[in-house]
């Protein structure tokens, strides 16, 4: 999934919104030994981990934490090593093993978002110790950063202003690659969901788990993929929610994702505009227009913010696409739209891009100090800019394109026309955006070549009509990819994923991982939160 990066006033900002300060023990790296069939990797797979109390500010008493080394070039296991932060709810009823999290991004650590909202999967702790961790170059994990340059390379890939001749922003994307590769130390080289898949199954057996029993939501869905076509054997119950797609290049991730954007926005105004006191009225044509009109009339004229800086149509953008990720939001748009058309303010909508990452603070647990190990980074050192540059990475080492300049230059007319096409509110923002991982080495051809006709143990795909950043057709694309494994949940609601806001879609999930009980390939679950939901269509 491409997802948009940030806003400019947001970055520049770096608002610190919430604490999470994590000590995190863990078991030693076992020596290999000499009757080890591949003494490169057993080593890895030897391991148990150890778990503690996670130590921090607002932390759940009940969750515990731990770490697990992996190797970082698993061509070459001698070559060095990485610990990767995991985090913990204990089963409470009869545990058949563990099921692990993924929360998507890519960039999110799993441990900040298990510990901030685990509660809504504590239904699984019936059956499983519920599992996420920091992935590779992710939060604790070693993470990946590029400085001063995440803001230069935020700025180049904003709007499309200065894509007339875009030889200069893509000599500035090329310069702030190479900042980010000496800012972030090796890991960078071995940051792609490949290597991330590896890892997950090193985890699986360190949990003591025959088959890995997982949730991955958006891109965790690609990474899950990614596991399935390495591990066919190893796949236990298997969900993906918010399926990604593993074909699609940048540019059409950007299209699909303007659209996805678009279709959420009629979504959202036709709600709004039934409502009296919408800002916008009570037409639903009439609304569209007067939001085109008001992003170009902020561009043209900013506000100003309480941070006495301006807020823009681009700002506006970005606020909206964050709101449409969950349909509860849509009455909190609602009224900070209206703040902002009848009052100048801003703060609702400031809101939205201010609050999406809780950055961890200083605990009181030791860095670990093995020789040679990348060991956990210390709470209060994790860079400001590593979801950013973690989602950059991850992106682009997934990716094999690398178009050249004269071929962007070329190309760049007609793909501004389909941007804008797709979307006149969110087009013309996502275009720039595809640029991003020019000056990167080439990325993996192997997610587009080879994870395909699988043949592995059922698995569960999620995907959400109204989703505004992993389209329906994605679901459906990436179900047909996989093969006859893949069975497919319509949820035909609002919203990026489905567990979090569909009953029906939370109930049918829970009752796979937990019992087995797979909904026929095709079923659906209906509109809204009733738990409605249907057989085969």
């Amino acid at each position: 999934m491409l997802a948009k990066l940030s806003t400019r006033s947001s970055v520049r900002r770096c608002a610190v919104t919430g604490a999470l300060g994590l000590a995190l023990l863990g078991a030693g790296l076992p020596a290999a030994t000499a009757d080890d069939a591949d003494p490169g990797l057993s080593r890895f797979y030897d391991q148990k981990i150890t778990w503690s109390t996670c130590e921090g500010v607002d932390v759940p008493k009940d969750l515990q934490c731990g770490k697990l080394t992996v190797p970082l070039d698993y061509d070459r296991p001698e070559a060095g090593t990485l610990d990767l932060a995991l985090a913990r709810y204990r089963a409470t009823g009869d545990s058949r093993g563990s099921v692990l999290l993924n929360f998507g991004g890519p960039g999110a650590s799993g441990v900040g978002e298990l510990s901030a909202g685990g509660k809504e999967f504590m239904h699984l702790t019936n059956g499983y110790d519920v599992v996420s961790f920091d992935p590779r170059g992710v939060g604790r994990s070693s993470p990946v950063t590029c400085g001063p340059a995440t803001l230069d390379i935020v700025e180049a890939t904003d709007g499309d202003e200065e894509l007339t001749d875009p030889r200069d922003v893509l000599r500035h994307l090329r310069d702030a690659a190479a900042e980010c590769e000496r800012h972030s130390g090796p890991v960078l080289d071995h940051i792609g969901t490949v290597d991330a898949a590896r890892d997950l199954d090193v985890m699986r057996q360190a949990l003591g788990d025959d088959r890995l029993n997982y949730l991955g939501f958006s891109y965790g869905t690609r990474l899950g993929s990614v596991y399935a076509a390495q591990f066919p054997d190893k796949v236990g119950r298997m969900v993906l929610d918010g399926v990604d797609t593993l074909t699609e290049p940048l540019t059409e991730q950007g299209l699909a994702g303007a659209r996805g954007q678009q279709t959420a926005l009629d979504n959202f105004l036709d709600w709004c505009v039934r409502d009296v006191t919408c800002p916008f009225g009570q037409d639903a044509r009439s609304a569209r227009r007067q939001v085109v009109r008001l992003v170009g009339s902020l561009d043209a004229h900013p506000v100003p913010t309480g941070y006495g800086e301006p807020f823009s149509g681009e700002d506006m953008v970005g606020a909206i696409g964050q709101a449409l990720y969950s349909r509860e939001l849509w009455p909190a748009l609602e009224r900070a739209l209206a703040q902002l058309m009848e009052d100048g303010e801003t703060s609702g909508l400031e809101g939205f891009v201010s609050g999406g990452v809780a950055f961890p603070v200083r605990a009181t647990g030791k860095a670990d100090d093995r020789e040679g190990a990348g060991g956990l980074t210390d709470p209060q050192d994790v860079p400001m800019d590593n979801l950013p540059a973690a989602l950059m990475a991850i992106n682009c080492a997934d990716d094999p394109d690398r178009p050249t300049a004269d071929q962007v230059a070329q190309s760049l007319g007609r793909l501004r026309a389909r941007y804008e096409e797709a979307s006149a509110v969110f087009g013309r923002y996502r275009l720039t955006q595809v640029l991003m991982c020019y000056g990167r080495p080439k990325g993996t051809d192997y997610i587009r070549d080879d994870v395909k006709d699988l043949d592995t143990a059922k698995m569960l795909l999620v995907g959400t009509r109204g989703d505004p950043a992993t389209p329906y057709r994605w679901t459906v694309e990436t179900a047909g990819r996989l093969g006859p494994s893949a069975v497919v949940l319509d949820n035909k609601g609002d919203g990026h994923t489905g567990y979090a806001s569909s009953e029906c879609v939370h109930r049918k999930v829970d009752d796979f991982l937990l019992y087995g009980s797979l909904p026929p390939d095709g079923s659906s679950c209906g509109p809204g939160n009733d738990g409605g939901g249907t057989g085969g269509h």
